[in-house]
Parts: C-alpha cells; sequence; structure tokens
C-alpha cells in the first residue's frame, strides 16, 4: 500500500486540512488499499478521513465537497499500490518477441484489473484471488477489458502459459452476472484458436450479452524474434479471409438478436485478405479502435469529412512525404490523392517503412524505428518536409522506440518532421500544411 500524499490541488477540499506526505488510511471506516478503494469511498458528500502524518500520529478530518467531487489528491503511485505485473507465458506474446537491449520499460508486462478499469489496459484474469473477483463484483467495476483468446479451458491455460486461464470464463459469467461489461479482445494464432475454436470462443462469449459488450479479433504479431513456446505461422490470404467470414457471418446473427455485432476483425486481417474494410455503420461505436479494428475507416471518415468543409484554395505549396508502416500507406495515398483532386496545392508522397527492426511482418505505424526511418529515407528525395503519425513515437515525447529522438532523425534526414494525431482531420490539416501542428 502507498497511500502517502504527494500534492494537494489549490481547490482541493482537503486544502489546509491534510498536508503532502501525510498517508491516507481510511475513509468513512473503510481501509483505503488502493486507487479503487479511494475513488469508491471518496464519491459521497461527507467524509471522514483518517489520516497519519509522517510522525506516526493518526486524526480524523472530516470534509465536505460536492457528490461524486474529486478530493484533488495525487499520491506517490498512481494506484496507490504496486503495480501487478503479468504471470503468463503466452506463446504469442509481443513483449517475448522484442530484441535485447530496448529500454527496460518496453519489457515490463502489467496485468492490473485496476488499469482495466482506470486506463483500458487488457487483462487476463489469471491472478486474481477470490477476494478480487469478489470485490469487483461488488464495486461493479465497468467496463473492462479482457484478453480471451479462447473459452475453451484447457486451450485458454496453454495460450497462457498458466493453468489458472482455465478459469476465465467462469470469471467472466460472475462479471456479466454482476452487471459489469467486459470488451474483450481474442488474439487469433493460426492453427491454434482459429477455424472451430474461433467458433466455439464467439458462440460462449455470445451468449454473455450484454455482458460482453463488444469483441476484437486480431492476428499475433510476429516478429522475426521468435520463441519456443509454439511456432507461430502469419496468416495468408486464404486463412484470413476464412477469419473474416466466420467473424462477419457471426456478427450478422448477433445483430439480429442483439442489436449489435459484437465482434469485429481488425483491420489487419481485412488487408491480408484483400478485402474490402467495411463502412461506417459496421463499426457501430468504433469500441476496439486501439485494436485496429475500424482504423482506416473511421481515419477515412474523419479525413473526408474535414475535406468536405475545405476551400479549394487551402494548401501552402510546399511538397511533402508522408512516412507510415506498410499496412496503411496504400490507404494514405488515395487519401491524398483525393485531396489534390480538390486542392491543387496538394504536392506530397507516401513511403512505406519496411520494418527491418523488428520483421517485415511487423507494418504497422507504431513500431516503425527512428533508425528504420532514417535508413530508408536518407538521401531519398522527401520534399520540404516530412509527416509521421504521432504513434511512432513514445507517448508524451519525441522518442522513437528505438531511442533515437525526433530531432536526430530530423538532423540526419535534413528536413522538418511534423508530428500529427492519429486522426483524419489532422491528417488533412498536416498535408495542408497547417504549420501549428509541429509540435516537437
Amino acid at each position: 500500500m502507498s497511500s502517502v500524499i504527494k500534492t494537494i490541488d489549490k481547490k482541493s477540499p482537503l486544502k489546509g486540512k491534510v498536508k503532502p506526505a501525510d498517508r491516507l488510511i481510511s475513509i468513512n471506516g473503510a481501509e483505503i488499499n488502493d486507487v479503487i478503494d479511494y475513488k469508491y469511498h471518496s464519491y459521497d458528500e461527507s467524509l471522514s478521513l483518517e489520516i497519519e502524518t509522517p510522525s506516526g500520529k493518526r486524526r480524523l478530518v472530516k470534509i465536505k465537497k460536492n457528490e461524486g467531487e474529486d478530493l484533488g489528491a495525487a499520491f506517490d503511485t498512481y494506484l496507490m499500490d504496486n503495480v501487478r505485473p503479468c504471470t503468463n507465458k503466452c506463446v504469442f506474446c509481443f513483449v517475448d518477441r522484442l530484441p535485447g537491449g530496448m529500454r527496460d520499460s518496453l519489457y515490463f508486462k502489467d496485468d492490473d484489473v485496476r488499469l482495466s478499469f482506470l486506463s483500458g489496459n487488457y487483462v487476463t484474469l489469471t491472478n486474481l484471488s477470490e477476494s478480487d473477483i469478489q470485490r469487483i463484483c461488488d464495486l461493479k467495476l465497468s467496463p473492462l477489458k479482457i484478453s480471451v483468446h479462447s473459452t475453451d479451458p484447457a486451450l485458454r491455460a496453454r495460450m497462457l502459459g498458466n493453468k489458472n486461464g482455465a478459469a476465465g470464463l467462469e470469471i467472466m459469467r460472475r462479471f456479466a452476472a454482476a452487471g459489469i461489461v467486459m470488451d474483450c479482445q481474442i488474439v487469433c494464432c493460426f492453427g491454434l484458436n482459429d477455424g472451430l475454436m474461433l467458433q466455439k470462443s464467439m458462440e460462449d462469449l455470445a451468449e454473455l450479452a450484454p455482458g460482453v459488450g463488444s469483441v476484437s479479433i486480431v492476428p499475433a504479431g510476429i516478429t522475426k524474434f521468435g520463441n519456443d513456446r509454439f511456432p507461430l505461422m502469419p496468416f495468408d490470404r486464404r486463412s484470413a479471409k476464412s477469419v473474416v467470414c466466420a467473424a462477419e457471418n457471426f456478427s450478422e446473427e448477433c445483430l439480429k438478436k442483439f442489436g449489435s455485432r459484437i465482434f469485429f476483425c481488425s483491420d489487419e486481417f481485412y488487408l491480408t485478405a484483400g478485402l474490402k474494410i467495411p463502412p461506417d455503420e459496421f463499426y457501430e461505436e468504433y469500441r476496439q479502435l486501439e485494436n485496429g479494428v475500424g482504423l482506416l475507416r473511421s481515419f477515412e471518415t474523419e479525413f473526408t469529412d474535414e475535406l468536405d468543409l475545405t476551400d479549394p484554395e487551402d494548401g501552402d505549396d510546399r511538397s511533402f512525404c508522408v512516412a507510415t508502416g506498410a499496412a496503411a500507406a496504400e490507404s494514405l495515398r488515395n487519401l491524398i490523392l483525393t485531396a489534390s483532386g480538390k486542392c491543387g496545392k496538394i504536392h506530397g508522397k507516401v513511403f512505406a517503412v519496411r520494418n527491418d527492426f523488428f520483421g517485415e511482418s511487423v507494418d504497422v505505424a507504431g513500431l516503425v524505428t527512428g533508425g528504420d526511418l532514417i535508413a530508408q529515407l536518407k538521401d531519398r528525395h522527401t520534399g520540404e518536409r516530412l509527416i509521421i503519425p504521432q504513434t511512432m513515437l513514445r507517448h508524451g515525447e519525441g522518442v522513437f522506440l528505438d531511442d533515437i529522438t525526433l530531432k536526430e532523425a530530423e538532423h540526419v534526414l535534413g528536413i522538418p518532421i511534423q508530428v500529427a494525431a492519429p486522426r483524419g482531420d489532422v491528417f488533412l490539416r498536416a498535408i495542408l500544411g497547417d504549420r501549428s501542428l509541429f509540435d516537437n
């Protein structure tokens, strides 16, 4: 437990009553063990806080505030507790397929249900005690993000490399009965949990609706750095099409029965299968964008909506190049072609960066390294500016996965790099030359 108060907001109801370095022990008699306890028990208007000073003296502090108002305190750790690490040995684990020598944070795997509720992290449920499960049900922590992969107990335990994985579906049934909504993912491995096993998983999860709100079906990411637990093979055109057809056929049944498709394949499956990305309405509320489900369609919709509002005279005539992963390159080329048809000042091209660092089978923009970007664009005609998606960089920082900085890449390439948020409307503004988007 780490409930030591680090800072207090200026407008906090705690101001003048509690000081940084004080420890929060309980609220209204309920012991505070982590951030979930803190948020749940601090919701009411009238609170009695038990506080322990650095000297060990305890006292009660009475607080009046608006119902639901945050107390305005920050603690020395976000969770007010240690993050629960992943103890699984998944056959498809991407982290286990990273090369050595990268920064330490990239090798840490969390499996913390509290981060699932607070931040949308996916969890496997394999490290929950009975009291953990009951607390989730009692507090109705919803929605949760659950990594399912298979509902067959034996197969799930094998895929997760953890015997506790066999209990996943039973725990989810308890959550659904408690009114908890779960958004799930199935990482699909060729020859392992596809085919009949995928069909079984979809049928089992559909039985939990509306407790299961959505399920993304994504292919396992395969780098050139394999592991020995299972020889993963990539989906080819035929096998990818089989997965898409199975998911779409079953999702049609769900649409008729539940009013939602529930099951959605990632864009990568459609691209590998050579199939068109479904229309905007297919994706309903786009609940699985972070898993690449409907990302290209959402991006295109945002782009075209913004283009409709754009004056044909907009643009600054500066030539540009867009660098992205191979998966999105063709889509971006088509969007630029569409935009240039309306705005004649747009002069740009798209460069698909081959992923030599992780292996060519990795084709998403978010895993393009600074080294690959530099090696493949250096000494090439890239125009007067280079546009890259924000997903290439560490969150909140100008650093690529291989620790090359944005400034270093600009210096070697000799051109300014424009970082665009991964939205279609922002991308249009970037290719039109909106200088306010230079955030580096």
